[in-house]
Formats: structure tokens, C-alpha cells, sequence
């Protein structure tokens, strides 16, 4: 059998691996998929995940339950050396393995891309993954009960005050769905009044979600602003540390919350720790048909898709290459599965091409925006388009289902505002009760 071996189980690797199952005969190749997490994350859930209104394990996609005839091997891949049809796996215990394949697809993702600014690596939460989403959900509804037992003063305004760094889809999304928590948490709490809150989006450029034309993107920064959240453009964060943000404009305050969502990098595998031929960014240089490689020569057997790969974009013309989203990940992956099953039948593979079908964001329960070339719905209808695309965009029935369930649910009885940021700390419970026990023995033994 033919031996198929998939880095990265996120979007572009899940799809291919699901596809090839649908595709290929029992016994015809054997399917690898690598990864460090044994779940697929879907990415546009984690806004909703920040705000309690999807549950965290219902954002992320079991690779062992649904894809049923791959091999899941739960590792990071260290390198690539496609010479010797090898890759290099890290596995999360014991010692580096080597894993042989005869037709390899890289769909590793990119990972987030941070700065060298001081505090930043001690105080930030990534929003890249469910754990970050959650975290950073469990860190607001925590800080409300702390400052709920506060006077008011500059260590409760700390508490209530929150960042994001990042103006893309995910860091307003995830901004705006964690001040519509935030403003929806101050009935439960009447101790805080709503002008303690603060909110703040920290953007480089001179506009927010680049992917939305002008006017869309300049009403989203008004209605933030109408809904009490501070909005910064042309604006970069040159210190955090111990929480005290300072700003190229040179505002000062206090953080009790950071979030980055400042963009992403090349994944350092496919940059540095391979021998496929990579472009000037570090992403992998590939065809049309999703082959690693020049339309003059390619890499016999190497495919390549997502986020860290160049995939060209024939419907915006020369050298344009297509953004790193959802929609292209997900269609390249049912286009890797099909191509490289039909290249095992000896037949033609066939070029990615994509037309968008246009993109929607959420901005808090009830609110969002969608842009269609140059149709633009807001408010309540462009939410319910958001929420309509991305239950029947989630893998399986048993996901979609699932999070229907939740919505509606949360329809009846509003989110639920339960923090379990203990979980991070599982054993301090354990380990207090036994130190207090041993406390109380000492004075009989010492009698």
C-alpha cells in the first residue's frame, strides 16, 4: 500500500484526510495525519467560545472520531527531508521517530506572529486555539468577581479593563464578542457600572478588517465606539509589562486582560527545517493544482495547502496568491483529496479556483457585518447569516447539531457566566487540603 503522510491536522489537513477516506479503497494507501492536538479547531467558533455562546469542545473537531481509517500520531513535525522521503516527528512523549511516507501533503498552518516588546510574552494570551479562547473567557469572568469585592481605584480598573492587539476577522471578532459578555455580565453584577469597563483595540494600520472595503470597515470602528469600546488606529503597543500598556500615541493604562491578534507567521517547519522549495515570506511554493513546485517543474509526490502554503489566485490575476482564510483552506483540502486520489487512478488533476463568497463577522450577540462585493448587510440579519454559514460550514452533523443545541439553549437562559479558571491549576485544591492537614498534626506531634 501507498503510504499518504498529512503535516497538520487543522482545516486543509483534516479535509484532505476525510476526502481520501470517501476516495480511495479500502487497502489501496495508508493515511497518516500528524499532528500535537488530536482535534481539528474550528477557527471562526473561537469568538463565539470567548463569549460563552459556543461550548469549547464543540469548536474543535476529534481527528480519531472522524476520520476513521487514518492514523492519527499525536507529534510535532521537527523536519521535513524529502529526499529521503522522511519527516521528522517529535512526539509529546518518549524520543524523536522517523515516519517514511511515499506521497506527503503539508498543511502544517502558520503560528502567530509577535514582536520583541517587553512584557508582551508574560502578560499576552494568543487566539489561535480553544484553550486561548477559553483562558481568556475565564480571565474576564474572573476579574468580575474580583473587582466586584474591590473599592474603586486603580487596581479595580485594572481588572475591568481589557486589550486586543489586532485588527483582522479574529481579533475584532473576538474583541466585540468579549465586550458584548462583558457589558451583558454588569446585570449579574451591581456593584460595577458599566463606564468601569474598558475596552481597548490596539491597530497598527489605519483601518480594521482589511478584508471589508473601506466604508464597512470605518462603520464597524463607529459602532465599537457607539458601544463604549476604545478603537486605536495607526497605533502599535510598545510595552506591556506587568500589565501597564504603552502606546506609539502615548496613552498609559493599566491591562488586566491582553489579547494578540496581530497577524500570523510562517510556520517555522516549512521555513527553516525543510528542503521544498519555500518564496521570499517562507510559504511553500506551489501550482495551481496544489503540487509543491513551478508550473515548469514540481515536486513528484509533494502536495501543499492552508495557510503555509502560496496557493496562486487565478480569479485576481498574475502573482496574486489567495489569503489565508477559512474558505480557501477548507475547498484546497477537498481539492488535495481529489487530486491526489485521482493522480492514483491515472487521472488529470484540476486547478484551484475559487470565487469568495463574500465574508461575514460577528460584533456581539445580535450584530454583525457581511460583505458581498458591493452588497454590505449590518446588524442583526448580517449575524444571523454569520451564525446560518458557520453551523453549516462545521464538519459533521454531530458538530452542527451540537452547536445548535447550545444556541438554543442560550436563546432561553442567556450564556452561561461560570468561570473555571481554576482549571488551570487542577491540583491547588488537593495540595491546599493536604498542607492544611498537615499544619493542624504538627501541634499533636510535637506533644
Amino acid at each position: 500500500m501507498r503510504d499518504i503522510l498529512i503535516v497538520g491536522g487543522g482545516y486543509a489537513g483534516f479535509y484532505t484526510a476525510w476526502g481520501l477516506e470517501k476516495r480511495l479503497r479500502p487497502g489501496e494507501a495508508r493515511i497518516t495525519v500528524v499532528d500535537p492536538r488530536p482535534y481539528m479547531t474550528y477557527q471562526p467558533f473561537l469568538p463565539e467560545v470567548l463569549a460563552g455562546s459556543v461550548e469549547a469542545r464543540h469548536a474543535a473537531v476529534s481527528l480519531r472520531r472522524h476520520l476513521r481509517r487514518t492514523r492519527v500520531v499525536a507529534g510535532t513535525v521537527t523536519e521535513v527531508s524529502n529526499a529521503d522521503h522522511t519527516v521528522t516527528v517529535r512526539p509529546v512523549n518518549g524520543p524523536d521517530r522517523l515516519l517514511r511516507y511515499d506521497t506527503l501533503v503539508v498543511t502544517a498552518g502558520v503560528v502567530t506572529r509577535t514582536f520583541p516588546i517587553p512584557g508582551l510574552d508574560e502578560q499576552a494570551i494568543g487566539l489561535k486555539h480553544v484553550e486561548e479562547a477559553v483562558a481568556v473567557r475565564d480571565r474576564l469572568l474572573t476579574s468580575f468577581d474580583q473587582a466586584a469585592t474591590l473599592p474603586p481605584g486603580p487596581e479595580r480598573r485594572k481588572l475591568l479593563t481589557a486589550t486586543f492587539v489586532g485588527g483582522g476577522f479574529s481579533g475584532v471578532e473576538g474583541f466585540a464578542e468579549l465586550h458584548s459578555l462583558a457589558t451583558a455580565l454588569l446585570k449579574h453584577y451591581p456593584e460595577i457600572r458599566g463606564e468601569e469597563i474598558a475596552f481597548h483595540l490596539i491597530e497598527a494600520r489605519d483601518r480594521i478588517l482589511p478584508e471589508v472595503t473601506d466604508k464597512p470597515g470605518a462603520w464597524v470602528v463607529r459602532f465599537l465606539e457607539g458601544r463604549g469600546a476604545h478603537v486605536h488606529l495607526n497605533t502599535q503597543v510598545l510595552s506591556a509589562e506587568n500589565g501597564h500598556v504603552i502606546l506609539s500615541s502615548g496613552e498609559e493604562y493599566d491591562s488586566g486582560l491582553i489579547v494578540w491578534a496581530a497577524g500570523n507567521a510562517s510556520n517555522p517547519v516549512v521555513h527553516r527545517h525543510t528542503d521544498l522549495p519555500v518564496d521570499e515570506r517562507g510559504m511553500l511554493v506551489v501550482r495551481p493544482d496544489l503540487r509543491v513546485g513551478t508550473e515548469e517543474q514540481y515536486v513528484p509526490d509533494v502536495w501543499a495547502a492552508g495557510d503555509d502554503a502560496a496557493v496562486p489566485d487565478l480569479t485576481a490575476g498574475p502573482g496574486a496568491r489567495t489569503v489565508p482564510n477559512a474558505q480557501h483552506a477548507v475547498r484546497q483540502g477537498k481539492l488535495l483529496a481529489r487530486n491526489i486520489a485521482a493522480v492514483l487512478h491515472g487521472r488529470k488533476t484540476r486547478q484551484y479556483l475559487h470565487h469568495s463568497l463574500g465574508v461575514v463577522a460577528t460584533l456581539g450577540l445580535g450584530r454583525g457585518i457581511f460583505q458581498y462585493r458591493r452588497l454590505v448587510v449590518k446588524g442583526f440579519p448580517a449575524w444571523l447569516m454569520h451564525r446560518g454559514y458557520h453551523v453549516l460550514a462545521v464538519p459533521s452533523w454531530e458538530r452542527k447539531i451540537r452547536v445548535f443545541a447550545v444556541w438554543a439553549t442560550g436563546a432561553l437562559y442567556g450564556r452561561d457566566i461560570v468561570s473555571l479558571l481554576s482549571v488551570e491549576d487542577p491540583r491547588a485544591a488537593f495540595t491546599s487540603h493536604s498542607n492544611a492537614r498537615e499544619e493542624t498534626r504538627q501541634p499533636a506531634d510535637a506533644l
